[in-house]
């Protein structure tokens, strides 16, 4: 009797999103290593899962935080109704990172979700419908976040999507003053993400914090791969003296579960209970046990003083990875981005370093560099021992 493989059900069933799937079998995962099926064959997951597992994977606080709340209860109902305790523990813990207007949280599913909700949160509290985001920013691929995007070659097979949509340069001054009184808000990056890790000037930043509250638009800050200690301060935006009105994140705040959050005002998020009443909905936001392993997260970063050691982990990789085929090493602290004169010499170093047990990618709109995000618990003789591999692969 034949019997059909994992691989197999993987094509026949599973929606492929391109025809070039890393198609690796990973049987179970822990700190930072993936670990094929026999047991044997491991990965170092340079990339987080795509800035996903800051504090690891299957860190034991997020396992213990996890199995606590199995016992207690899963889903209850709809967002909002029921008093829930991983919930407003969570937005407790969140709002004590930041700073005092940042005080109401609504918990999503996922990034995508946390875009979508600020967007609407946006239009209603302003009254405009304009939004303002950036070249080569990528929101997600829902069609109101796809709006955002600022490459047209993901949109162009979409449209219609949103309109009032418009795309200013990131680091630009000169393009502020797009900015007017017809915008509904602008939605940025701290660090550019997926143009290549582009980290901008605290004056680039503070210009737009101001030009924004000159027109009366709400400044929407994007921390959904920079927030959770990625970058050397627990949300990027600490670093750059400039608070926004609306802050998102997700991916890094699970520790490998769901959720996301768009994170305001009392006063801004207030609109959202009249006219009309139950102003955004959702079912499985804020769900209890990705609510705990997210408190276990924030706390593992917090007590372990990841984010304080991400900049100087950050630094040894930028010191260590030296060689002609490398053209920069830039970013902060463990959101990395290795330039190379062109994907053709990229990929077959990304390909390389897989076969030689280090997982990397390149980014979405910049494809000559090579994305290196670490969980923020890796050692420094892991750093070592990674970037004595992929040195190893550049040179085939």
């Amino acid at each position: 009797m034949h019997t059909v493989t994992n691989r197999q059900l993987f094509f026949q069933h599973i929606a492929q999103t391109s025809d070039f799937p890393l198609g690796l079998e990973i049987d179970r995962a822990e700190g930072i290593y993936l670990y094929e099926k026999d047991g044997q064959t491991a990965f170092m997951d340079l990339i987080s899962g795509i800035g996903v597992s800051n504090v690891g994977h299957r860190h034991p606080h997020v396992l213990a935080a996890i199995h606590n709340q199995l016992d207690k209860y899963l889903h209850l109902m709809v967002y909002g109704e029921y008093v829930q305790t991983p919930q407003t523990e969570l937005a407790q813990a969140l709002a004590a990172t930041l700073p005092p207007d940042l005080n109401t949280v609504y918990f999503t599913n996922s990034g995508t979700e946390a875009v979508e909700g600020a967007m609407k949160l946006a239009k209603r509290y302003t009254g405009r419908s304009e939004i303002i985001s950036c070249f080569n920013a990528y929101h997600g691929s829902t069609q109101g976040a796809l709006s955002l995007s600022g490459d047209e070659n993901f949109k162009r097979n979409y449209r219609p999507l949103l309109p009032d949509i418009r795309h200013i340069q990131h680091g630009n001054q000169t393009d502020l003053a797009q900015i007017t009184h017809q915008t509904a808000a602008v939605v940025m990056e701290v660090i550019c993400g997926e143009a290549g890790v582009r980290v901008p000037d605290i004056a680039y930043l503070q210009a737009v914090r101001q030009r924004c509250t000159e027109v009366g638009a709400l400044l929407i800050f994007d921390e959904i791969q920079t927030g959770f200690g990625r970058t050397g301060t627990f949300w990027a935006f600490e670093a750059f003296a400039t608070i926004p009105d609306i802050l998102l994140c997700a991916k890094g705040m699970g520790g490998g579960m769901p959720i996301g959050a768009f994170i305001s005002s009392s006063q801004i998020m207030s609109v959202f209970r009249n006219n009309p009443i139950l102003g955004h909905i959702t079912t499985f936001g804020g769900h209890p046990v990705s609510c705990a392993a997210s408190l276990a997260t924030l706390q593992v970063i917090q007590n372990e003083k990841l984010h304080e050691q991400a900049e100087a982990k950050g630094q040894l990789i930028k010191q260590l990875l030296t060689h002609r085929a490398i053209r920069e090493v830039r970013g902060k602290g463990l959101m990395l981005a290795v330039e190379f004169d062109s994907f053709e010499v990229l990929k077959p170093v990304i390909d390389r370093a897989i076969e030689k047990g280090v997982i990397t990618d390149w980014f979405l709109f910049c494809n000559n560099s090579m994305r290196i995000a670490p969980p923020l618990i890796i050692t420094e003789d892991q750093i070592r021992e990674a970037c004595a591999l992929i040195l190893a692969a550049i040179d085939g």
